[in-house]
C-alpha cells in the first residue's frame, strides 16, 4: 500500500478511455474499472452519447486495472476518485492504509436463482464432500482474492484447516477446468465464462458453491473517495445517476449488453450471449442500490475468521445523500 503513484500507474492496463473533451471548468472524475461484470461502465465508455450529463456536468477519465486491489492502491495514492471495489479489498484498504471511501452503487451480487461461483471436481472423482478434500490440492485464481477467502471460509466451516489439511495453489481462471481434468488440482474455482465452457465440454461436476458461505453476497460495488465526494457531491451524484441509467439500459436490451461487453472484453458475442444478463450470470439490480447488510456480514465473517485485524462498521462508509438510487 506504500507504492508510489508512478508504480500504481505502471500497474494499470494501457487502455484509457476519456469522455468527450469539454470546457476546462467542467469537473473531471477519475474512474477505475476492470473485467468482468461492469456492463454499466462499459456502456458509459462505449456509448457516452446516451448520457446527457456526461461531458456537460462532468467528464470521466477511465483507467483499466487488473483487479480491485490495485484500484484500492490507486485510490489511496489519489490517482483515482472512484473505482470498482469488493468487500475484502475495501476492508483491507481501510484497515491497512486508512482509505476513506463511500460505497455509492452496486454492480453485481450472488443470490439464489443466478450464477454463483462454485468449486468443481472431476465427474468421476471420489470426492463427494468437503471432508474428502483432506490431503488434496485446491485451485484458486489468486491468493488474497475474494473467491480465495470464500474457499478458506468454506473449508473452515467444514472442519478443515486450510493450511494443514489441504494445499491451495494459484491456478488462474482460464486454465482451471483443464487443471482439474489433468489431475494437477483436485478441485478448482469456477467463474463465468469458464464455467459455461467447462459445462459444455463436460467431465466436471459441482461440489459446492459460495452460497454455502454466504447468500446473498455482494461481489463488486462502486466506491468513491470520501474527500472527493464531500467536495464534489453533485458530480458523484450525477455519476451514480448515469450508472443507474446504464444498468437499466443493459438489463433491458440484451443485445446492447452483449455488444458493449464484447467491445470491451474482446470476447466473442456468441459466447457472451449465452450467459450475460441471464440467470447464468451474476444478479444485478436496475437501481444499483448497495446491499449494505450483505457487505457488513462479509466483513463480520472475515473478521471472525482472522482475515481482518479489526471489525468494521458499514455506517463509516456511507453518505446517505450520495448513494444509489439517485433520482
Amino acid at each position: 500500500m506504500k507504492k508510489t503513484v508512478q508504480a500504481i500507474l505502471a500497474g494499470a492496463a494501457t487502455l484509457i478511455v476519456i469522455a468527450p473533451a469539454a470546457a476546462a471548468d467542467i469537473p473531471e472524475l477519475r474512474v477505475g474499472w476492470t473485467i468482468p461484470a461492469e456492463e454499466a461502465k462499459y456502456l458509459m465508455m462505449k456509448r457516452p452519447e446516451l448520457f446527457p450529463d456526461l461531458g456537460k456536468k462532468y467528464t470521466i477519465k477511465w483507467t483499466q486495472f487488473q483487479g480491485t486491489s490495485p484500484m484500492i492502491q490507486a485510490m489511496r495514492a489519489n490517482v483515482l476518485d472512484c473505482s470498482t471495489m469488493a468487500p475484502m479489498s475495501l476492508a483491507q484498504g481501510a484497515i491497512e492504509s486508512g482509505l476513506k471511501a463511500y460505497i455509492v452503487a452496486q454492480h453485481v451480487y450472488e443470490k439464489k436463482g443466478y450464477f454463483t461461483v462454485y468449486w468443481a471436481v472431476k465427474e468421476d472423482s471420489p470426492i463427494k464432500s468437503a471432508a474428502d478434500l483432506k490431503g488434496k490440492v485446491l485451485g484458486t485464481n489468486a491468493y488474497g482474492s475474494g473467491v480465495y477467502f470464500n474457499l478458506v471460509l468454506w473449508l473452515k466451516q467444514n472442519g478443515l484447516d486450510p493450511e494443514k489439511d489441504v494445499k491451495i495453489v494459484e491456478t488462474g481462471f482460464p486454465p482451471m477446468a483443464d487443471a482439474i481434468r489433468s489431475g494437477r488440482i483436485d478441485l478448482g474455482t469456477m467463474v463465468q465464462p469458464f464455467a459455461l465452457l467447462s459445462q459444455e465440454k463436460g467431465g466436471l461436476r459441482e461440489l459446492a458453491s459460495q452460497a454455502a458461505v454466504q447468500t446473498p453476497q455482494v461481489q463488486i460495488f462502486e466506491g468513491c473517495s470520501q474527500d472527493y465526494t464531500n467536495k464534489n457531491p453533485e458530480v458523484v451524484r450525477a455519476y451514480i445517476k448515469d450508472l443507474q441509467s446504464a444498468m437499466a439500459k443493459v438489463q433491458a436490451d440484451h443485445d446492447l449488453a452483449v455488444t458493449v461487453d464484447s467491445e470491451v472484453t474482446r470476447a466473442p458475442k456468441e459466447l457472451l450471449g449465452k450467459y450475460v444478463m441471464t440467470n447464468k450470470d451474476f444478479a444485478r439490480d436496475d437501481n444499483m442500490q448497495p446491499n449494505l447488510d450483505s457487505i457488513q456480514t462479509s466483513w463480520d465473517l472475515y473478521y471472525k475468521a482472522g482475515f481482518l485485524s479489526k471489525p468494521l462498521k458499514i455506517s463509516d462508509f456511507v453518505r446517505k445523500d450520495v448513494i444509489a438510487p439517485v433520482k
